[in-house]
């Protein structure tokens, strides 16, 4: 269920959803993109349109049940972000992102070259000013700086007036060749569809592939769904309709373009071939004189400039949706006070298309590149409904794909072959797409993993349901030696691996002895301490697996099991901890096993952490650690609710400025994990040990992390050994196996 503040953000009805589409798709691309259609395909680029449009049918019906059963904004990114790794939904955004700023770079083009091509015909023909090359690029950035601006200013994803303008254009343009069919001889309209398929099977193929991207549009509704009112219902409605009203003009567009719009013995094919940009204002002008030249000039920039702006709209959305999540530039997710706009992601947004303006000027190749990204993107979405599918246990769901997996499967593979189609006939595109991706690898390793992962724990602990999606299902190995402490420990499992999600394997050690009434009382209690974990597990809705062994040696014994069942993730419940028990038994064991390891050390037999209310997490700086606090922190949120400060203490004599930026810092850093719940102490000490320890008396417990161990350095150093010995307070100690 949703927040009451969440819900008050989504301000996009049915009509404003559908206008996002529809301002996407309607328009831009059929008029930049058939001319190309017709020369390599002929009148069959009708029937390629119409068989892009059940593919594109197909993938919406995938969008509308993911956005419908997640609605966030984000679309692709958001989708892959919940079903699959980190890296792999930062790889996806980074594809999607791209994708729209190309869609709006094809756009930008296309707006620049008909409002020139318009100024030219209304100025002094071939010797205007505004024949110049340069022309269409700046008009095209001028649309660009436009819409960028408009839209800081508003929560809306495509204007009203510009949709309504350019159907009621299409409509006419429709109209009156519908009008000229009926009085055109039938032998003119057989002559003009002959032969249909002039370029073959394969011209056929190149033309669904050319012209994909004029369906393209229903996928930025699920960009914005975190904004759309009553998603479950909306989203599938405006899909549905975006792709009908696509289709209810393109086909008889195309229609009428090639059979009334060509003169006795012309052909659409030689047309096309010969005047691609403008082939349908001039099929316009034959049955429509003057006025149908105009009118597609119209609609023609009615249709670029809705289009931009609707890819503006979406490709800065899911910048805010990565750069919340860290996966790029928190400063993207700024938004503004007064409009509620993600300004600096529109801002980044619009300057990256307006650089690819000027080393992309030309139109068809912006437009086989951005097909060819959006076909890999809608394929890999369609797979990552299939997994969501697979993996959710929701019994409830507005939306559901039907014929499953029949539709989806027909989607993929049809997705795959054009795109493959599209790699091999334009290599530029390949290449662009390439270049790209290696860019986003190299800033995200550089830049943004660390944060991003640490974004990525918490989230998982805070919401199992997440893990569920992702298919994981970590492995937390709890060795249980007293009884007394068991509840304490299962509960700390129960943080680590949750309920219906995680899987807990409770293990008993026993070492034998030579005395057998000795050996029988260490069965014994080992049977009743696995008794009592039990018991604390059912009563949390665990269902673990329990395992006894015997070993001469109890610390390699868990190094062992850790290995052969792989676990995630190791926690080790301790009374005290003393300089020789570290340094003989946990030293090697934290750096001999491959799996995370947490140590809850109790302050007194029978401890219940249910109890804590006031926990403090010392920071030393961001580092190895920050995923596993993380998820330790988030999941303790999630169960207990507790009062959560992050400390960081700063040498003696550090200036007050640097601390007020080393505050600013931690509370980015403590957001991230427990977004605007936690508190945060930044102070300079110069005893850190005692003033730590002086300090932990005013909690419950203390979260902190495991130096690394090595040859020349120890995991359990002397701060966490002064802690451990003199206060009373609990700790969980974390170390994270890279």
């Amino acid at each position: 269920m949703e927040t009451p503040a969440a819900t008050a953000n989504r301000t996009i009805g049915l009509t404003g959803a559908t206008g996002i589409g529809v301002g996407a798709m309607v328009g831009g691309g059929i008029l930049a993109l058939a001319g190309v259609a017709f020369a390599v395909s002929g009148p069959s680029a009708i029937l390629a349109f119409a068989l892009n449009g059940i593919i594109a049918l197909i993938i919406a019906l995938s969008f509308a049940e993911m956005a419908a059963a997640h609605p966030q904004s984000g679309g692709t990114y958001t989708f892959a972000k919940k079903a699959l790794t980190l890296n792999v939904a930062f790889g996806v955004g980074w594809v999607v992102w791209f994708a729209s700023i190309v869609a709006a770079v094809l756009y930008a083009l296309g707006f620049g070259a008909f409002a020139s091509f318009a100024l030219i015909q209304i100025s002094a023909g071939e010797t205007s000013i505004f024949s110049n090359a340069w022309v269409p690029t700046l008009l095209g950035l001028l649309a660009l700086g436009y819409y960028v601006f408009q839209l800081t200013r508003s929560s809306g994803g495509a204007g009203s007036f510009i949709n309504i303008g350019k159907l009621a254009v299409f409509a006419v343009l429709i109209a009156g060749g519908l009008a000229a069919f009926v009085t055109t001889p039938v032998s003119h309209v057989r002559e003009s569809l002959e032969p249909f398929f002039a370029g073959g099977f394969s011209g056929l193929i190149a033309a669904m592939g050319y012209t994909f991207i004029a369906l393209q549009g229903f996928d930025l509704i699920a960009a914005a769904s975190g904004e759309i009112k009553s998603p479950e219902k909306t989203i599938p409605k405006a899909m549905m309709a975006t792709l009908a009203i696509g289709l209810a003009i393109y086909i008889p567009l195309l229609f009428v373009v090639s059979t009334v719009g060509m003169e006795p013995g012309g052909s659409i094919t030689e047309v096309s071939a010969a005047y691609p940009e403008t082939v349908v204002a001039i099929a316009a002008q034959n049955y429509l004189g003057s006025f149908g030249f105009w009118l597609v000039m119209v609609a023609g920039i009615f249709s670029m400039l809705s289009a931009l702006q609707a890819n503006i709209f979406a490709a800065s959305r899911i910048a805010l949706a990565m750069s919340r999540d860290r996966t790029l530039s928190h400063q993207l997710s700024v938004i503004h006070e007064k409009y509620g706009t993600p300004v600096i992601a529109i801002y980044v947004t619009g300057g990256i298309v307006a650089v690819l303006v000027f080393l992309l000027p030309d139109v068809a190749a912006a437009g086989a590149a951005s097909s060819l990204i959006f076909l890999i993107t809608f394929a890999l979405a369609q797979g990552v409904n299939m997994l969501m599918r697979k993996r959710s246990f929701k019994q409830a769901i507005t939306f559901r794909v039907p014929f499953y997996p029949i539709l989806p499967v027909i989607g993929i593979s049809a997705c795959i072959g054009l795109a493959l189609f599209q790699a091999i006939a334009v290599p530029a595109a390949g290449i662009i797409a390439l270049i790209w991706l290696i860019l986003g690898s190299f800033l995200f390793v550089i830049f943004f993993v660390q944060r991003a992962r640490v974004m990525d724990a918490s989230d998982e602990a805070l919401d199992p349901d997440l893990m569920r999606l992702r298919g994981l299902s970590p492995l937390v190995l709890v060795p249980i030696a007293n009884p007394a402490n068991a509840g304490s420990m299962v509960f700390v499992a129960n943080a680590l691996a949750p309920p219906q999600v995680g899987r807990v394997l409770l293990l008993s050690i026993v070492t034998p002895d030579d005395d057998r009434e000795t050996t029988e009382l260490k069965l014994e209690n080992s049977q009743n301490a696995l008794h009592q974990a039990l018991s604390a597990s059912f009563d949390s809705g665990l269902r673990p697996d329990a395992l006894a062994t015997i070993a001469d040696e109890r610390w390699g014994e868990i190094a062992r099991v850790v290995k052969i069942h792989r676990c995630r993730s190791l926690l080790l419940g301790l009374s005290y901890l003393s300089e020789s028990q570290t340094s003989e038994n946990l030293e090697k064991l934290v750096a001999t096993v491959h799996c995370d390891v947490v140590v809850f050390k109790t302050p007194h037999s029978g401890w219940n952490i249910k109890d804590a209310k006031k926990i403090l997490v010392p920071v030393g700086g961001t580092g190895e650690h920050d995923a596993l606090r993380a998820r330790v922190l988030g999941n303790l949120w999630r169960t207990i609710q507790p009062e959560i400060t992050f400390l960081q203490m700063l040498p003696e004599h550090t200036s007050a400025e640097v601390c007020a930026k080393k505050e600013k810092d931690l509370k980015r850093f403590a957001g991230r994990i427990i977004p605007g719940k936690t508190n945060t102490l930044v102070l300079p000490e110069a005893n850190v040990p005692e003033k730590l320890t002086e300090l932990t008396h005013d909690f419950d417990l203390v979260v902190m992390g495991l130096g690394k161990p090595g040859p020349n350095s120890r995991a359990f150093g002397s701060i966490t050994l002064k802690l451990a010995q003199e206060t009373g307070t609990a700790l969980i100690l974390i170390s994270h196996s890279g």
